[in-house]
């Protein structure tokens, strides 16, 4: 046995290293803020409409997207007619293609904005008819009775009219 019968308290930390330890929690607390801040979306997605469309595009490009689209909304009201889309399909995929026709002949983003966005960029009054009156009531009510066919004739208006 040992001679010495005393007990002995555990070693403590000293102050310098408990300030070490919270300095560098700080460190990386004000890195991961730094990192939120520089990849955060940016508030302003979408850019003014103005009265004149994108003459990036010839004539003929035009055309054929135009009819590209029409022929992809004539699709869905066949697939609805056929009974493989319910309505509430059918007016979710109206509204996708609608909007995807708008970014892709003017450069709008008009996928990502809701309606009341629309309504406050004043976008072609047939955009806001067709999402307003057609997609989003057939969407989102809990009885989903819109008529996508109703859908996609506005659809086809937003396509041959759009700018």
């Amino acid at each position: 046995m040992s001679e010495i019968d005393e007990l002995f308290p555990p070693a403590q930390y000293g102050a310098g290293w408990v300030l070490l330890a919270f300095g560098v929690l700080a460190a990386l607390f004000a890195a991961a803020v730094i990192v939120m801040w520089f990849t955060r979306p940016r508030r302003t997605l979408t850019r003014r409409v103005t009265g004149a469309a994108s003459t990036e595009l010839p004539d003929d490009a035009l055309a054929a997207l135009r009819n590209e689209y029409l022929d992809r909304l004539q699709r869905i009201e066949d697939r609805y007619r056929d009974g493989a889309l319910d309505a509430r399909a059918a007016n979710r995929e109206l509204s996708r293609e609608v909007r995807a026709f708008v970014q892709d002949y003017s450069g709008f983003e008009a996928p990502v904005l809701g309606l009341q966005d629309l309504v406050a960029l004043g976008v072609h009054p047939s955009l806001v008819e067709a999402v307003g009156r057609h997609y989003y009531p057939g969407m989102f009510r809990s009885a989903a009775d819109m008529d996508p066919i109703a859908g996609v004739d506005a659809g086809r208006t937003v396509v041959t009219s759009w700018h």
